[in-house]
Parts: C-alpha cells; sequence; structure tokens
C-alpha cells in the first residue's frame, strides 16, 4: 500500500465532480482507478484570477491497494502521515471539586466538550437559553417584541457565532491538528464533509445551531452538566485562589457554587460581568474596530469575483483592505454571501448589529462590515473599561436615531450626507432580520471614520466592480467586532488568581468560532495536562 499526496488538481466548475476529480489523480500519478483503495479531499478552493473562467483547486490524500511506482512530480508526495489530533494525558496533581465553565459559545463548548471526553465532567454555566427556545426569543425580538437582555443574539447556547455566518476559518496556525479537529467534531455532530477541507468553510446559522445541540448532549452523556439561564454574578477568592462563584438565574435564585477551578468563557458582549471581574482580577484595554454594514445585490459580488453569476458556484465572499489618506485601516469583516443583517442588540435603549447567514446562503444579498480601528485612547478616560462606554455611546446613538430600528441608507446618500428617504427605487430587496427604517446614519460614528468609509468603497470599487455602486445600503452600527478588553492571563492561562482561566473572544484570545473554541481546547489540555480525574467528586 502507498500513501499519497496530490496537490494543484485544477477542475473546471463546469465539470467538478468526484468522478473528474479521481480521474485527474489517476492522470497525475500515473496509477489507474482501480488502484486506489481509498482517498480524502484535504483542501478545495477557488481559483477565479483569469475570470470568467473559474477553477476549483484540489489538495487530496489517497491510499492505494498496493505499491505503486513513485514519480516525481512538484505537486506530489508519498507516505506522508496526516496530521491527527490527540487527546491530552492526564495530570498527576489532586482534582476534587469539578470544573466550571462561565459560557456556552464555542470556546466553552469545545473546553466543555473535551474536558468531559477525559473525564472531568465540567459543569457549564450560561446566562441565555438553550438553543431551541433562544431562536423563539431571537426571532420574536426580531419581529418586534422586547428585547431579552439575557438572552438574545448575543447571549445563549452557541454564543455570538451561532446568529452569524458561521464561517470556519481562522489565520491561527496549528501544528496540533486543533483547528482540523474542530471541523472533523463539527462534521461528526451534523455538519456537511465539505467544512472539513473547504478553504473558507462556513457551517450557516440553521446547521451550527444542530451540531451545538448534539455536542451538548454528548458532554451531558459524559457526565457533564449544563445550566441555562444561569448567570455569574460573583467569585469567591481566599488567599489568592478562587473557592466558588455566585449564580443568578431566571427565577432570581442565587446559588453559591464550590469549585477551584473555573475557566471564563465570556462573550465579547458580557459588559456587566467585565465590571464585575474587574474588582477581582487584571485586565487591559485592547484595540478593536468599529463601523457600518453595507448591502449589496449578491449578482453583484459574483460578478465582480467570477466574471459570471452561474449558480452553479457557490455565492461569493470578499476579503478587502484599504488603508486611508490619513494611515487608517479600513477593512470588511464578517462578509455574508447570501446573507442577512441582523439586529443584535443585548442592552436596553442600544443598538448594534451584525452579520448572518444560513447554509445555502442564497438570500440574494451579500453583506459585510465595513469597520476601522478604535486605538486605545479614542475612548477618553484612564479606566480600563472605557472602551465599553465608548462602545455603547455609540451604540445608544444608533438606537436614538430611528426609535429602537436600525437605521439605513442609500451609499450615494451617505456620500451626499443626506437622508434616505426610500429604498423603494433600490432595485433589490433588502434581507434584514429586525425592522429598519430609512436614516442619515453620518451623525453616529466621527467624521473621521466616515470619510475614511467613503474612501475606503470607492477604492474598493476598483477592486470589485459594482462594490462602489450608488444603490449599496449602509447600516448601522457594527459595534461588536471583538472584545474591547483582555483579561490577563499567564504562560499555562492562569490569571493571576489561581484557579482562573481567562479564555475565548470575550477575555481577548480570539477573534471567530475557531480561534475561540481551539482556545477553549487549548485551556481544557493544560487543565487535563495539570490534575488526575482519579479524586473527582461528582454526586450528579
Amino acid at each position: 500500500m502507498s500513501s499519497i499526496t496530490i496537490s494543484n488538481i485544477k477542475i473546471d466548475y463546469k465539470v467538478d465532480s468526484i468522478e473528474m476529480l479521481l480521474l485527474k489523480v489517476c492522470k497525475k500519478c500515473k496509477i489507474k482507478k482501480s488502484d486506489i483503495d481509498s482517498f480524502k479531499i484535504l483542501k478545495k478552493s477557488i481559483d477565479a484570477r483569469h475570470k470568467p473562467d473559474v477553477f476549483y483547486v484540489y489538495q487530496i490524500f489517497i491510499n492505494t491497494k498496493n505499491k505503486v511506482k513513485k514519480i516525481k512530480h512538484k505537486d506530489i508526495i508519498y507516505d506522508k502521515k496526516l496530521k491527527i489530533y490527540k487527546l491530552p494525558k492526564v495530570g498527576s496533581e489532586s482534582l476534587s471539586k469539578r470544573p466550571v465553565i462561565v459560557g456556552f459559545g464555542p470556546c466553552g463548548l469545545f473546553c466543555a466538550y473535551i474536558l468531559a471526553k477525559c473525564g472531568y465532567k465540567p459543569l457549564i454555566i450560561e446566562r441565555g437559553e438553550d438553543i431551541d427556545n433562544r431562536s423563539k426569543t431571537v426571532e420574536s425580538f426580531w419581529n418586534g417584541d422586547k428585547l431579552n437582555p439575557e438572552s438574545n443574539v448575543q447571549f445563549g447556547e452557541g454564543g455570538a457565532g451561532t446568529f452569524s455566518d458561521g464561517k470556519l476559518n481562522t489565520g491561527v496556525s496549528d501544528k496540533f491538528g486543533r483547528l482540523q479537529y474542530i471541523l472533523e467534531t463539527f462534521h461528526e455532530y451534523g455538519a456537511d464533509e465539505n467544512i472539513t477541507y473547504d478553504s473558507k468553510p462556513h457551517i450557516g446559522t440553521d446547521v451550527l445551531k444542530e451540531c451545538i445541540k448534539n455536542m451538548r448532549e454528548e458532554i451531558k452523556s459524559l457526565g457533564g452538566e449544563i445550566r441555562f439561564n444561569t448567570r455569574l454574578d460573583d467569585i469567591k477568592i481566599e488567599d489568592g485562589k478562587v473557592i466558588g462563584i455566585v449564580t443568578h438565574n431566571k427565577d432570581n435564585d442565587k446559588e453559591f457554587i464550590d469549585t477551584n477551578l473555573l475557566v471564563l468563557a465570556l462573550g465579547h458582549s458580557a459588559r456587566d460581568t467585565f465590571y464585575m471581574l474587574n474588582d477581582y482580577l487584571k485586565m487591559e484595554r485592547k484595540t478593536y474596530a468599529v463601523g457600518l454594514r453595507i448591502i449589496h445585490p449578491q449578482s453583484v459580488i459574483n460578478m465582480g469575483q467570477y466574471g459570471t453569476d452561474d449558480e452553479r458556484l457557490e455565492s461569493a465572499p470578499y476579503k478587502l483592505t484599504y488603508k486611508s489618506e490619513d494611515d487608517i485601516p479600513v477593512f470588511s469583516f464578517c462578509m455574508c454571501p447570501g446573507g442577512y443583517v441582523v439586529n443584535a442588540s443585548s442592552e436596553d435603549n442600544r443598538l448594534a448589529i451584525n452579520g448572518m447567514s444560513y447554509k445555502d446562503r442564497n438570500s440574494g444579498c451579500a453583506n459585510s462590515a465595513l469597520v476601522s480601528h478604535i486605538e486605545t485612547d479614542v475612548a477618553k478616560g484612564s479606566d480600563v473599561l472605557a472602551n465599553i462606554e465608548y462602545q455603547r455611546g455609540l451604540e445608544e446613538k444608533t438606537y436614538n436615531l430611528c426609535d429602537g430600528k436600525i437605521p439605513a441608507q442609500k451609499y450615494i446618500d451617505f456620500k451626499n450626507d443626506v437622508k434616505t428617504e426610500s429604498f423603494a427605487d433600490i432595485g433589490y430587496e433588502l434581507k434584514v432580520k429586525g425592522e429598519y427604517e430609512p436614516a442619515n446614519i453620518r451623525s453616529i460614528l466621527p467624521d473621521y471614520i466616515n470619510k475614511n468609509i467613503i474612501e475606503a468603497v470607492e477604492y474598493f470599487g476598483n477592486k470589485l466592480s459594482g462594490f462602489n455602486m450608488d444603490n449599496a445600503v449602509l447600516l448601522a452600527i457594527e459595534s461588536r467586532t471583538s472584545s474591547p478588553i483582555r483579561i490577563l492571563r499567564n504562560e499555562n492561562f492562569e490569571s493571576e488568581v489561581k484557579g482562573i482561566y481567562p479564555a475565548g473572544e470575550g477575555c481577548g484570545y480570539a477573534g471567530g468560532i475557531m480561534s475561540a473554541a481551539a482556545d477553549g481546547i487549548k485551556i481544557a489540555e493544560a487543565i487535563v495536562n495539570k490534575f488526575t480525574n482519579e479524586d473527582l467528586r461528582y454526586d450528579g
């Protein structure tokens, strides 16, 4: 038997199929199809550099039934082993109280999953609802009902990423195989296999919900426990070590939970929790970004990216960057092909938006944030939490502009600083989850950011034809791109308070589903490597 990794296999998108892929593999390796015992697609990407000629480019791993003659070729590697993630080895230090994880987004989910698989029976507390009830609450809010500050697009099972495009790509390096393990795990619990090899994998909010539910049930079957509608209100410390936490549930009951191991897998919007933790843990302000969302017809983006709007091609994404005349970066963020702009608010009388896509990405609209970095000194004052108040100020202005509805403006009107009166003439249907209203949104952001966004859109129009179309629509405000603070931790992932592990996006160590999940795995590995589960007492 031979194992062979073959790269740079190009197939015209119009004839793309597994049959064609294997045919090209055989031709390249000079073998017969009958020689192939098994195969695994390692990577699939799109090459549209010579549009409208668009190709899929594959990397594939095959095992042959017998040894085959090796040939010299720059795209062929023989007998290369695939990287496989291995669960951490159990340590020796005694741990009698079960670990507690605060937050059940990607970071908390994968931290809990690894701990459960290694026999540590974690307790997870999540301030929001389980995924089914949360989805009903969010849909009701989008349809005009009152916001639930405890369960919304930001809070609840699955975290903020649940109501997003579900992008599973990241720039984080991965020499331990954690990222591939995350993709394989999502596939195991319900996602399509293509997320394990697509160069820009996305899962979609509809499929992600089912994966999360299935993983939750697996964690429970391994002895883990999840308490929804339960918020962290306080932590208890003695002699520099955590000894427990105080929680608060929807029935207004408070409970002390005895633990000496606490993982803070917070989301970036857990502002009240950050204020509480600031009394106990060292934090620092960090750079983050704010801006607007922009909507185009997906067909415009497809034509700009592919040179064709052929439905056989997936809805085209984009990633764009620009440095303004003032030397300030402006960039696209959380781009959602075939998606929706959604009201992602989590606090009364404040409004924030995000982007979301379903698996099929077929809404007919593309949207993305266009954001600019806010440096730590922009939010005035020395308080480490000043960035949060800066975000809140922007969100209050946005809420008040249209009395709680999402303010929206045609790009041509944004450039000319005049109010949009109607969207009846734009030529396509805006896809927005939540009520929206025509407005002039120039008053929300500082003038220099508005100016830089206009510069960027015009520049992007030269890179992606149609991007600066007059009837593109801008919406406010994109203020939750990342956490504005970081809770400090050492090389062992612990804070200065022993037993507390700040983790994931909210604590400043991730920026999306994949990096947050990977950070959760790293925290779990550190715990497993240090402690034994033999002394763990769990009374159910």
